[in-house]
């Protein structure tokens, strides 16, 4: 360390400085830790990628070796094991670190590999949550939601423990991580943090009872042989009791395998369904060009429009169509960007009927055989199911 401006050097020994305040929890110490990581992992040659910037990257003879951070924590990988190895061998010098050996565990996401692909789920930390609830012997339920629920806030209404709703909820949401069959549910219950009554605490339980049915279900990611982006967009207009506000959810898949999934109430109120699905497919091309860019960075963007995939022709129609403006006033600049990347061959927008439709585990409560053939079709497994 050294001492702060002003302070006069010393030249008694055995001085030291009494800090007030510990150096942890500082706002300047994470900036102060990424610019000191990122520097030096440029200067051993490694380029910080725009579109993610904990994404680190480094190509050498054809082969590529990619360094993802959180905090303090890192993932390896790539095609050069020789890289690879220089890199820890430089990170060890630069920092007090050591290296794992193959993943295996990271941020309460376990990894198991296979000749059929890699498999992420979070089993432990399930079943922590529903020790830590006292449910592990609770009974299970097929569904994380009731049908046609109106859920809601409402005068003269029980209300709940506060802290312990925000605890379970919170929790919840780091699940829906690895889980997208529960991110509609959890979208729901995390919109009455502020003031839960008994009604949510009840929607809570159940979504639990509903893990306790296979906690070691998760994803599977498989090689299929193409790099083809898709994307399954949904909306379900003015579905909130409370406010009116419309449902939008989304799915994107690359190379088949389910990459990013959201269930998010939309900001303003939608004064047509068509209007709803407009802004909920906006928000999916602002994402897949992200997503366009990552893959670009990585070496593999797509070589043709990605597919956004809507159940709503008047939607698509009003893509196509610049000339719609009684229809369009509202959405207006949302019109002109999607216009823009319909133009220049990014996306294009094939209509699936609405039994296809995917994203609609994200935007409602749905049946329990619709439930689980989308969770099927999205390549959601239990490993640790008997054979």
């Amino acid at each position: 360390m050294d001492l702060p401006p002003g302070i006069p050097v010393t030249s008694k020994e055995g001085v030291v400085c009494k800090l007030r305040k510990s150096l942890y929890g500082l706002k300047q110490s994470p900036r102060a830790w990424v610019g000191r990581f990122a520097a030096s992992m440029k200067k051993f040659g490694y380029v910080q990628s725009n579109s993610d910037h904990t994404l680190f990257l480094k190509r050498h003879k054809g082969k590529l070796t990619a360094l993802i951070i959180y905090v303090d924590d890192m993932i390896v990988t790539g095609d050069d094991q020789a890289e690879m190895q220089n890199l820890q061998k430089y990170l060890a010098s630069e920092f007090e670190m050591k290296s794992l050996g193959d993943l295996k565990y990271f941020l309460g996401i376990e990894v198991a590999r296979s000749k059929h692909g890699i498999f992420l789920s979070e089993r432990k930390y399930i079943l922590d949550l529903l020790a830590e609830t006292g449910m592990l012997d609770c009974k299970p339920i097929d569904t994380h939601s009731e049908q046609n629920h109106k859920l809601g806030l409402y005068p003269d209404q029980v209300p709940t423990d506060k802290e312990r709703y925000q605890r379970l909820v919170g929790k919840l949401i780091y699940l829906s991580h690895t889980h997208p069959d529960i991110a509609y549910a959890v979208s729901v219950v995390s919109q009455f943090m502020h003031s839960p009554i008994e009604d949510h605490m009840g929607v809570v339980m159940r979504i639990l009872r509903y893990l306790k049915v296979t906690p070691g279900k998760g994803l599977m990611f498989s090689k299929y042989g193409h790099r083809d982006v898709e994307r399954y967009t949904d909306a379900d207009w003015a579905s909130s009791a409370t406010d009116r506000r419309s449902t939008f959810g989304y799915f994107t898949f690359v190379d088949g395998n389910l990459v990013t999934w959201r269930s998010k109430k939309q900001k303003v109120v939608s004064r047509s369904s068509a209007e709803a699905e407009y802004r909920g497919m906006t928000h999916g091309v602002c994402e897949l060009l992200w997503l366009r860019r990552l893959l670009r960075d990585l070496g593999f963007g797509p070589k043709k429009p990605m597919d956004l995939y809507c159940d709503n022709k008047a939607v698509i129609a009003i893509a196509h169509n610049p000339v719609q403006h009684d229809r369009t006033k509202h959405v207006e600049v949302d019109r002109n960007f999607i216009k823009e990347k319909l133009d220049a061959e990014i996306v294009s927008f094939p209509f699936i009927s609405s039994e296809y439709q995917l994203a609609d585990v994200l935007t409602k409560a749905i049946s329990t055989s619709i439930f689980h053939n989308s969770l099927d079709k999205l390549g959601m497994r239990d490993v640790f199911a008997p054979t």
